[in-house]
């Protein structure tokens, strides 16, 4: 395994490895659980990559599943040492959304729909600040700062000039039109989502009010993909106290099919580039009222 894989990845490749030997040995997990006198809530969370996992978790499973060969314990014991390491998003303290993070940062393309915001990799450093500093009211200035300082490093991946990341974003007008920082920030803000546009790695497009009723009523959600083909995609829906990660494939493709509507229904890269101009015109000439 290349050693510039994140922590996270790697668990998620672990992970799934175990829960495949564990086919293959036809157990539930809830047996496992039994053998091992642990939850079946850890053995999902092992499984799934979202729980660190230890070299003892591993050899005990190995051992339930009857893994023979040592050759295939020592490289799920390496890859559990090297799950253990720390991502970058650790130097910024504890993030609530460090596994979204890990997956972000190994993805090669990223799908999202936003209806309320600018997606967070599209954002100035102002209006990411102002957004923060708005959701989170009694921060201290230091945690607001903070979490600014993970956005603009989440956003290297937009100009990375080796592996950049291929992102389609779909925005609702609702985003466009709240004014989060002041009329100045705002057209910053849409200027720079006009600039980042014209990357060919980008693509814009916006979701006008006329649309009506669409897919993306229900709220934000991304889709990632990543390079490697052994690692399925994941859909990733925001909370306010926890994050839902969906990964089977029916899961998947609805998600897809969905984006695939709005898409459909939005405008086209050109007319999206238009729309965002003529409402940063209109902040420009509210502020000279």
């Amino acid at each position: 395994m290349p050693s510039n894989v994140n922590p996270t990845v790697r668990r998620r490749r672990l992970g799934q490895e175990l829960r495949r030997l564990r086919e293959l040995k036809g157990m539930t997990a809830e047996e496992v659980a039994e053998r091992l006198l642990v939850s079946q809530s850890k053995i999902s969370r092992l499984e799934n990559g979202r729980r660190s996992i230890s070299q003892r978790d591993v050899r005990d499973l190995c051992g339930v599943y009857e893994v023979e060969d040592h050759r295939v314990v020592d490289s799920l014991m390496q890859m559990a040492k090297d799950s253990r390491q720390q991502g970058w998003w650790h130097a910024f303290g504890d993030i609530p959304y460090s596994v979204y993070i890990g997956l972000e940062t190994d993805a090669a393309s990223l799908r999202v729909y936003e209806p309320q915001v600018v997606p967070g990799l599209l954002q100035s450093r102002k209006y990411a600040e102002a957004l923060i500093a708005g959701g989170l009211p009694e921060a201290p200035q230091t945690d607001i700062d903070k979490r600014a300082g993970v956005r603009t490093r989440r956003q290297e991946r937009i100009t990375d000039p080796e592996r950049p990341l291929r992102m389609w974003a779909v925005i609702d007008e609702a985003a466009l039109r709240r004014m989060v920082g002041g009329k100045q920030v705002m057209i910053e803000q849409l200027e720079h989502l006009v600039e980042l546009s014209h990357l060919p790695h980008v693509t814009v497009q916006v979701l006008p009010f006329e649309v009506g009723a669409h897919p993306g009523v229900s709220g934000q959600y991304a889709i990632l993909e990543f390079p490697d083909t052994t690692d399925s995609s994941v859909v990733y829906i925001e909370g306010v106290t926890s994050d839902l990660y969906l990964e089977k494939t029916n899961d998947v493709q609805r998600y897809s099919v969905m984006y695939e509507h709005l898409r459909a229904q939005a405008l086209n890269v050109e007319q999206s580039r238009q729309f965002i101009d003529r409402i940063a015109k209109e902040y420009t000439r509210l502020t000279t009222e």
